[in-house]
C-alpha cells in the first residue's frame, strides 16, 4: 500500500509483524477471539471498552500527551502537540520524551497517521475530550466554534464587532475569525491590555479549570466586558466558559499546568550494608516460618467455625492474634498467607470449621528454604488482599478474614512492580514508602484514581473542587460573586489541582496495596529494614522483568512456572542466612528447658507435647508443668520414656524437680479410668472414688456410684475428663475394651484441598508461539479479503464484503480450471459448525465431491467438501 493511511486499519496492514505482535501483547483483549483480519482488529480496538483498558494502562505522561490530542486539532500536527505540551517557550524535556509518548501510542493503536497528520482514535477523543459532563482533565474547556453553536447569528456579530473585528456575512466565518482572534498571541494580548483589572481576576479564576463558572442574571461590568468580546461565552442562562483558544493563549500555549515527562526520583535513599539486610531478611523469614508453623500447631485439632456468609468472626480472628501474640491485623495477614500457600482451608462438614490441609503435613516436612519458597510464591501470586479485611463491602458489611469478596485484581501487579522498582536500587538501598507509590501512581495514574470519562461531573461551585482520580477540579467558579447555579451535587472542599492529571490521592486502592506490599515484604522476610534483599532480588528475577522495567505498560505477568522457579532460585540464597537446627536443649532447674536455636522437627514436635512455649526469640523457653505432663502421657508416653527422651536430648542432667513433676504425675495418670455409659469412672480404689463422690466440685458432674469401683456419671466422657482435671486428678480416657485411649494432637485434617485460584486482571497474557500463530492467522485472512478479484457476472453482483456466489457447476468448472493453470481462487466456505469465511486457495486436486487445496489464509494444504463452498471467483493476477 503507498500513500498516507486513511484509516487505522490501513495503518495497522503497513506494520511489521513484530508492530502486530507488540499491539496483541500489550492489548490481549484484542485476541479473544483471534480477529479474522486487519479490519476486524483495527475494529476491536476501537471499541469503548478496549480502549478504556488501554488508556488506564498509560502512564502518566504518556496519558497527559493523549489528553492534549484530545484538545488539538484533529488531525494535529507533530509540532502542534509540541507547542500544547511545552508551551510557547519550550520545555526541554517534554521535547526529549515526546516521541516517546507518541510511539508508545502508536503502538497501542490509540494514535494513528504520519507526524503531520496524527489522529487519536475516535473513542480515545470521546473519552477525553472535553465537555459539560465530563471536564478534561486538562481543564480546557470547548472550543468557540463548540460554545457558540446554539449562539444566534446576530449575537455573533455583536461579539467579534466588540472584539475589534470586522463583521462577516455568516455564522462561520465569525467564528473563525473569534477563533483566529484568540489564537494570536499579539491581537490577543493587545485586546487583553485593554481589560479591566477585574475582568482579568476573572480569567485567572477559570485559566486552569475548570473552565465553567456561574454569573447572576445581570453581570456585572468587568464580566459583561468578558461576555462582549467572546471572552467568556453563555452556555446557559447563568453558566459562562472559557473559550479553549482563549485560555491557552492566557496558559501561554501549554495544555497542562504542570508536564510530567519523568517519572518521580525514588528518593531519598538511604544505603546500607547489603549483608546486614540479608541477615535481617532472613531473621524475618524465620520468624514468618515459625509465626505459620505456630497457626497450623494452634489448629491442629481443628480451628474456628466457618460464617455462613463464609470466613472467620472477629472474635476468633481476635482470639488467633492473641495465640499468635500480633495485632488482628497482621494475624489476618498470617491466616492469608497460608491460605493461599493452601496450608489451610475449610473441612467441608456439616459443621463446617478451618483446619489444616493434608498439604500441610507436607510443607512442614519441608527444609525451612523450601517452606519460604512455598510462602512467598503464593503471596507474590495472591490476589486476596489481607489489608481488606475488617472494612466494608458495598454494601456496608465488614469483610472477614478467610473470607469471600478479598479478591484485587491489580494486587500482583503491585507487589511485581514494587519489587522491580526496589530491585532497581544498588543492594543495600532502601527508599521511603511515599516514594515507590508516588512512582506507582505515575506509572498508572488511572488505575490509581479511577477511569477517563466515568467519574460523574460535579456542579459549578463557588470553590474549585479537589481533582477526583484523574477528572480535574470539575466545580467551576461562582465568577459574579453569587450563588452557584443549579447541578448535581459535588464535592467542594479544597483547591483544585492545576490542569488535571493531578496526583492520585493517597487512599487511592493503587497506593494502599503497594504500602501492603512494601509491609508484607518485610514480615515475609523479602526485605530487610525497607531494602531488597538478595533472595528478594531473585524473586522478581522473572522472565518478564526485563520488560517490566523497560516498559511497564506492556510487561506481561509472569506464569506459575516462572513464579516458581524464580521463588526454588531466591530460596537457595535464602538456606545458608537461616540458623541451623539443633538437636538439644538445657535444662534448668526452675522447670524449664531452653532451646539455643531452632529445634529439629521430631524434637521440637515432642517437646512441644511435654512442655509448655513460654517465651520466644533467638531461645526458645519451655516450661514443664503437670498438665504438660499429663499431656505427654495421655499421648503414650511413659514416665521412664520421658525421662529417657530428656536424658538424650539435654546437654545439662535433667534437674531433681523435673525428674519428681514426672513420676508425680505418672503414678497419679490412669488410676481414674473413664469410659462411655453416658460415662462412668473405675478405678481400683475405692477410697479415691469416695473422696470424688464428697467433693462439692463434682455436684455438676452428677455421679453416682454403680459398685465399690465404679461410679457414673451423666454428662459425655470429654467433659468428664475435664471435669475431673479441674478438680486436680488425672484420669485417663478408655476404649470399651478397657484399653488406654492415646490422645494425638493432630487429629484433624480437611480432605485434600488446592490453593484458591488467583482471580486475573483482565485476559491472560499471551505467549509467544500464540502471538505469532494470531498474525499470522490476521494476515492470512486480510490477504483473503482484500485480494482483488476478477469480476464475477452473476445476476445480482454480491455486496462488499459478502461471500462469492456461484452455481454448483460454476465452481466445480472453475476449480477444474484452476488445477489445469496453476492459480489462485476466492471462495466463501461454511463449516460444520455453520460458520461462514473466506479464503483464498490455490487447487491442486479436485475429485469424489471434493477439492485437495494449498489455503494461504492458514498456509497449510487441506481437503474441501465441494458442497460447502459458497461460491468461487477468481483472483487479479498479481494479487497473490
Amino acid at each position: 500500500m503507498t500513500g498516507t493511511p486513511r484509516t487505522l486499519a490501513e495503518e495497522l496492514r503497513t506494520r511489521t509483524d513484530s508492530g502486530l505482535v507488540g499491539l496483541l501483547r500489550a492489548r490481549p483483549d484484542l485476541l479473544n477471539p483471534v480477529p479474522g483480519d486487519v479490519t476486524q482488529l483495527a475494529t476491536r480496538a476501537g471499541t469503548r471498552a478496549s480502549v478504556v483498558r488501554a488508556v488506564e494502562r498509560l502512564d502518566r505522561f504518556v496519558l497527559q500527551t493523549a489528553e492534549a490530542l484530545a484538545v488539538a486539532p484533529d488531525p494535529c500536527p507533530y509540532d502542534t502537540l509540541g507547542a500544547l505540551m511545552g508551551g510557547d517557550a519550550g520545555d526541554p524535556a517534554v521535547a526529549a520524551e515526546l516521541p516517546r509518548a507518541v510511539a508508545e501510542l502508536r503502538a497501542q493503536a490509540l494514535v494513528w497517521g504520519p507526524d503531520d497528520r496524527l489522529r487519536l482514535v475516535r473513542t480515545a477523543r470521546e473519552l477525553l475530550s472535553p465537555s459539560a459532563a465530563h471536564p478534561s482533565p486538562t481543564g480546557l474547556g470547548p472550543t468557540v466554534a463548540e460554545a457558540s453553536a446554539g449562539m444566534s447569528p446576530g449575537r455573533l456579530q455583536e461579539i467579534i464587532a466588540a472584539a475589534g473585528l470586522p463583521t462577516t456575512h455568516d455564522p462561520v466565518t465569525a467564528v473563525a475569525a473569534l477563533s483566529g482572534l484568540f489564537s494570536d498571541r499579539a491581537r490577543m494580548a493587545a485586546l487583553l491590555d485593554t481589560a479591566p483589572a477585574a475582568s482579568v481576576a476573572v480569567l485567572d479564576k477559570l485559566l486552569w479549570g475548570p473552565p465553567y463558572g456561574g454569573v447572576t442574571d445581570r453581570p456585572a461590568p468587568h464580566l459583561q466586558w468578558l461576555l462582549d468580546r467572546g471572552l467568556l461565552i453563555a452556555t446557559g442562562a447563568r453558566n459562562v466558559v472559557l473559550p479553549r483558544e482563549a485560555a491557552l493563549h492566557l496558559r501561554a500555549g501549554r495544555a497542562h499546568h504542570t508536564p510530567e515527562p519523568v517519572p518521580p526520583a525514588l528518593s531519598p535513599a538511604t544505603e546500607r550494608d547489603p549483608q546486614l539486610v540479608d541477615n535481617a531478611a532472613a531473621s524475618q523469614a524465620f520468624t514468618a516460618l515459625a509465626t505459620v508453623e505456630e497457626l497450623l500447631k494452634e489448629w491442629d485439632l481443628g480451628g474456628p467455625g466457618v460464617l455462613r456468609a463464609g470466613g472467620m468472626s472477629v472474635r476468633d480472628l481476635k482470639r488467633t492474634a492473641a495465640a499468635l501474640d500480633t495485632t488482628e491485623q497482621l494475624a489476618a495477614f498470617w491466616l492469608e498467607l497460608a491460605y493461599g500457600a493452601g496450608l489451610i482451608a475449610s473441612d467441608g462438614e456439616a459443621d463446617e470449621r478451618f483446619a489444616a490441609t493434608p498439604a500441610a503435613e507436607e510443607w512442614l516436612q519441608l527444609p525451612d528454604h523450601e517452606r519460604w519458597a512455598v510462602l512467598a510464591a503464593g503471596w507474590l501470586s495472591a490476589t486476596r488482599t489481607a489489608g481488606v479485611v475488617g472494612t466494608a463491602d458495598a454494601k456496608g458489611r465488614a469483610l472477614a478474614a478467610l473470607g469471600p469478596h478479598l479478591d484485587r485484581s491489580p494486587a500482583p501487579e503491585v507487589r511485581r512492580r514494587a519489587l522491580t522498582l526496589l530491585a532497581g536500587l544498588p543492594p543495600g538501598t532502601s527508599v521511603p514508602a511515599a516514594a515507590v507509590r508516588s512512582r506507582l501512581q505515575w506509572e498508572r495514574p488511572l488505575r490509581s484514581g479511577g477511569a477517563a470519562g466515568q467519574a460523574p461531573a460535579s456542579p459549578v461551585g463557588q470553590v474549585p473542587a479537589p481533582a477526583t482520580g484523574r477528572n480535574p477540579a470539575t466545580a467551576g467558579a461562582a465568577v459574579d460573586g453569587g450563588a452557584p447555579p443549579p447541578g448535581p451535587t459535588g464535592t467542594a472542599s479544597g483547591p483544585a489541582v492545576p490542569g488535571g492529571s493531578a496526583p492520585a490521592p493517597a487512599d487511592d486502592l493503587r497506593s494502599r496495596l503497594a504500602q501492603w506490599t512494601l509491609t508484607e515484604a518485610e514480615l515475609l522476610g523479602v526485605t530487610g529494614r525497607g531494602a531488597l534483599s538478595a533472595h528478594g532480588r531473585a524473586l522478581t528475577d522473572t522472565t518478564s522483568q526485563s520488560a517490566a522495567a523497560a516498559s511497564p505498560a506492556s510487561a506481561a505477568a509472569p506464569s506459575p512456572a516462572d513464579t516458581d522457579a524464580a521463588a526454588t532460585r531466591a530460596a537457595a540464597l535464602l538456606a545458608p542466612l537461616l540458623p541451623e537446627p539443633v538437636d538439644h536443649v538445657l535444662l534448668q532447674a526452675d522447670l524449664t528447658a531452653v532451646a539455643p536455636g531452632p529445634l529439629h522437627r521430631p524434637l521440637a514436635e515432642a517437646l512441644g507435647v511435654l512442655a509448655d512455649i513460654e517465651s520466644k526469640g533467638g531461645a526458645t523457653v519451655y516450661r514443664f508443668t503437670p498438665a504438660s505432663v499429663r499431656r505427654a502421657l495421655d499421648a503414650g508416653r511413659s514416665a521412664a520414656e520421658l525421662q529417657d527422651f530428656l536424658t538424650t536430648h539435654s546437654r545439662t542432667p535433667v534437674p531433681q524437680p523435673l525428674a519428681y513433676l514426672i513420676d508425680d504425675v505418672a503414678r497419679k495418670h490412669g488410676r481414674l479410668r473413664i469410659g462411655a455409659a453416658t460415662a462412668y469412672v473405675r478405678c481400683d480404689d475405692d477410697a479415691l472414688l469416695s473422696e470424688i463422690l464428697a467433693d462439692r466440685r463434682a455436684a455438676t458432674l452428677r455421679l453416682r456410684r454403680l459398685a465399690p469401683t465404679v461410679l457414673a456419671a451423666q454428662t459425655a466422657p470429654d467433659q468428664l475428663l475435664d471435669g475431673l482435671r479441674a478438680m486436680g486428678y488425672a484420669p485417663a480416657a478408655e476404649s470399651a475394651a478397657g484399653d488406654v485411649l492415646i490422645a494425638r494432637a493432630d487429629t484433624h485434617r480437611t480432605p485434600p484441598r488446592t490453593a484458591p485460584t488467583p482471580v486475573p486482571d483482565g485476559p491472560p497474557s499471551p505467549d509467544p508461539t500464540l502471538l505469532t500463530a494470531a498474525v499470522r492467522a490476521i494476515r492470512a485472512g486480510d490477504l483473503a479479503a482484500t485480494a482483488e478479484r476478477k469480476p464475477v457476472h452473476a445476476p445480482t453482483p454480491a455486496a462488499p464484503g459478502a461471500l462469492p456466489r456461484t452455481t454448483s457447476a460454476e465452481t466445480l468448472a472453475t476449480m477444474q480450471a484452476a488445477v489445469l493453470t496453476h492459480s489462485a481462487l476466492w471462495i466463501g466456505y461454511v463449516n460444520a459448525d455453520g460458520a461462514a469465511s473466506q479464503r483464498v486457495i490455490a487447487p491442486v486436486r479436485v475429485e469424489g465431491g471434493f477439492v485437495t487445496a494449498y489455503d494461504h489464509t492458514s498456509d497449510e494444504v487441506r481437503t474441501y467438501p465441494l458442497h460447502r463452498i459458497t461460491g468461487v471467483a477468481e483472483l487479479a493476477d498479481d494479487s497473490v
